[in-house]
């Protein structure tokens, strides 16, 4: 009698049998875990932290109305830059992101009519063909700058075959 050699074959497909059920299983619990991690990471909240829209900016400056009347509803960035000489180096604060206005040159007579901005505040920055831009609420102690229009347009990111626009 010939005698058979295992050569392991039987063994190797029962447990290429159990390796694809187990890759089954493995691979839709990796496709369910990926899926529930977007379906957690994806949802928009409208909290103080996460400006999610142009309304809800508008939404959240003090005096929303006024700044639709007379003015644009903006996002003020406030930060401070340090540059040291020798060696030279730039350091930068952390930004703080707060609701603000940016007033239409036509509307700084309600600004002064309110006592916020005076005569020679309003002429020197008309001097300057710049405007007004407040953060606050009008009716407690606004902060107000006269601020200028950066009309640069320039978008440096590539255009098209990846050449900027300058």
């Amino acid at each position: 009698m010939a005698r058979r050699r295992n050569s392991g074959n039987a063994k190797q497909s029962t447990l290429f049998k159990l390796g694809y059920a187990a890759w089954g299983v493995v691979s839709g619990a990796f496709i369910l875990g990926i899926g529930l991690g977007i379906l957690l990471t994806s949802t928009v909240t409208f909290n103080s932290e996460n400006v999610a829209s142009r309304e809800s900016i508008q939404a959240s400056v003090p005096n929303a109305e006024f700044c639709v009347q007379y003015g644009s509803s903006a996002v003020v960035t406030d930060m401070r830059v340090f540059m040291t000489m020798n060696p030279f180096n730039v350091f930068v604060t952390q930004p703080a992101m707060q609701p603000g206005c940016v007033m239409q040159q036509s509307n700084w007579s309600v600004l002064e009519q309110q006592d916020l901005v005076s005569s020679e505040q309003a002429r020197e920055c008309r001097k300057r063909m710049n405007t007004f831009g407040f953060t606050g609420s009008l009716e407690e102690s606004p902060q107000i700058d006269c601020i200028y229009r950066n009309d640069s347009e320039k978008n440096l990111f590539p255009q098209g075959k990846g050449l900027a626009k300058r």
